[in-house]
């Protein structure tokens, strides 16, 4: 098994809570480096392969019985180490730009600072089931209450997650701002609450700077 987690510069993830705007950033993150001949490889978490995608539904479903917290993470996990080996790996193996809607560092906010998990747990499972993180990770910051009124009249049948209460998703953004100030070299902090050619123009100018550091 895996020991290290390596970053990989080709490696982008964003981040963010509920109605962050991550869909459209991710046009802007694909858009730029296509116009720069790039291959482009766009995933997601959970998911990215049929199994995982499968796993998600058992995550995401309000119907099923309810998911413990260790349950959750583990399938979490479960999902993410296929969708590296199955995925992101053979991209990044080619040469291509992996995107990915979410990665390792949503556990940390939701089954961590949101489930209160252990996160040396968390940490456990990266180091030996996944193995690799990003290189750039964009995360969208946004007001909870501002997230949820966004994503009030999109989601007429919540999903499990999103069913959850404001004091959850509180959690979760302090999660996620925790993992950015710890590191400042991976992650970029982009305020969500402007419109969304200012989000988009924010972060392509956070992928423009990360892309001129490359060698």
């Amino acid at each position: 098994m895996t020991e290290a987690v390596l970053s990989h510069p080709h490696f982008i993830s964003l981040e963010g809570g509920e109605g962050a705007g991550k869909t459209s950033a991710i046009a802007a993150v694909r858009e730029l480096l296509a116009a720069r001949g790039h291959e482009v490889a766009l995933t997601r978490e959970p998911g990215g392969t049929p199994l995982a995608e499968r796993i998600r539904e058992l995550l995401l479903n309000p119907q099923d019985e309810t998911l413990e917290p260790e349950t959750e993470l583990l399938l979490m996990f479960a999902a993410r180490a296929q969708h590296v080996r199955q995925i992101i790996r053979p991209a990044l193996q080619r040469g291509a730009f992996v995107v990915s809607d979410r990665f390792t560092d949503s556990s940390y906010a939701y089954q961590g600072a949101g489930r209160g998990l252990d996160p040396a747990w968390i940490e456990a499972l990266e180091r030996r089931a996944v193995g690799i993180r990003p290189g750039l990770t964009l995360l969208l910051d946004l007001d909870v209450r501002e997230g949820r009124a966004r994503t009030s009249g999109r989601d007429l049948w919540p999903d499990r997650i999103e069913s959850e209460q404001d004091d959850f998703f509180e959690r979760v953004r302090v999660g996620f701002r925790q993992r950015a100030a710890a590191e400042p070299q991976r992650f970029r902090l982009i305020d969500a609450s402007r419109s969304p050619a200012e989000v988009g123009a924010a972060v392509t100018r956070a992928l423009t700077d990360w892309l001129e550091q490359l060698p």
